[in-house]
């Protein structure tokens, strides 16, 4: 889960996530919203990406939704 600054700054996220997994031959399940609306989501199956807009994350507020769950830190 991440944030954008700017709908062109979401697009670069996703599409810089989406480039790097399909190098390793890995391609999403599926791909939902668009940065206009404030939020995109890739699903991989075994991981989801999501990535906001702006105020978008704090109104849908996942963290707490999951909050419950180990955290995962996944470096470059």
């Amino acid at each position: 889960m991440t944030s954008a600054r700017s709908t062109t700054q979401a697009d670069t996220i996703v599409e810089a996530v989406r480039l790097a997994l399909k190098a390793a031959d890995t391609r999403p399940r599926h791909q939902e919203g668009s940065a206009e609306s404030g939020w995109l989501l890739l699903d991989y199956v075994d991981v989801v990406v999501h990535v906001f807009v702006g105020a978008t994350r704090h109104f849908y507020a996942l963290e707490r939704l999951w909050g419950d769950a180990p955290l995962l830190s996944v470096e470059r």
